[in-house]
């Protein structure tokens, strides 16, 4: 039996309507194999906490750091909100043990998987919001995201992988490297993304990501580095 008071104290937040924070935890798997639940899967949920995740990170940053321009705010942004970072949040919480999921995602390892870790953190965002307002919704992300966003202040702006790749193969292989779209899934709200990113006819890496920026920047990320460790 989940007991939603012991995860009301772990985030800090009372809420006045429970089955909101109950909704948060609904995957769609969970609905299909059982139609006449009390309550809807989390993904409207989820929408609302990602837009203002996007909202609450960006406004921050705005104001941590008013000497950064456009492309680096955009940058430190998307690192920020990106499926890895949220899901890392979520696990921190362990939001994963409260997941309501239908059998075959919970046998295929549903609670540790990335995106419903990240899609569970949004939509809890989303519930603090409807239920305690804007002013609560802030200080949980906030309060959560406090660690990467003094690690910003101290080390900078974080790396641009498409720039350091593009410079490293240009360099070295005369050669630029090419991003290709591999997939596009979900529905329009909550598109993800696939892209690899090859040089010639090797391909360098494969990121996701919520943007098709993002999975070019993750997909940057990961040629880059395994290219270093050659």
């Amino acid at each position: 039996m989940v007991d939603w008071q012991v995860l009301q104290q772990s985030i800090g937040v009372t809420f006045q309507d429970t089955s909101l924070l109950e909704q948060a935890f609904v995957h769609a798997s969970y609905i299909n194999e059982n139609p006449d639940f009390h309550l809807p899967d989390n993904e409207r949920l989820e929408f609302l906490g990602d837009a203002l995740l996007g909202f609450i990170v960006a406004e921050e940053l705005y104001h941590e750091f008013p000497h950064f321009g456009e492309g680096e705010l955009t940058e430190i942004r998307v690192s920020l909100v990106r499926q890895e970072t949220l899901a890392g949040l979520a696990a921190e919480l362990q939001l994963g043990d409260y997941l309501y999921l239908g059998r075959g995602e919970e046998s295929g390892g549903g609670r540790q998987r990335q995106t419903n870790l990240a899609d569970a953190f949004e939509s809890l965002v989303g519930a603090i919001f409807l239920d305690q307002g804007l002013d609560a919704a802030r200080d949980f992300v906030l309060h959560k995201m406090h660690g990467q966003i003094q690690a910003i202040g101290a080390k900078g702006v974080g790396r641009n992988y498409k720039a350091l790749l593009q410079e490293f193969t240009q360099a070295k292989y005369k050669q630029l490297p090419i991003y290709s779209l591999v997939e596009a899934s979900g529905p329009d709200h909550d598109k993800g993304f696939v892209v690899e990113v090859a040089l010639g006819d090797s391909v360098l890496g494969t990121g996701s990501g919520k943007s098709k920026r993002a999975a070019e920047m993750e997909a940057a990320r990961i040629a880059w580095e395994k290219l270093m460790i050659e």
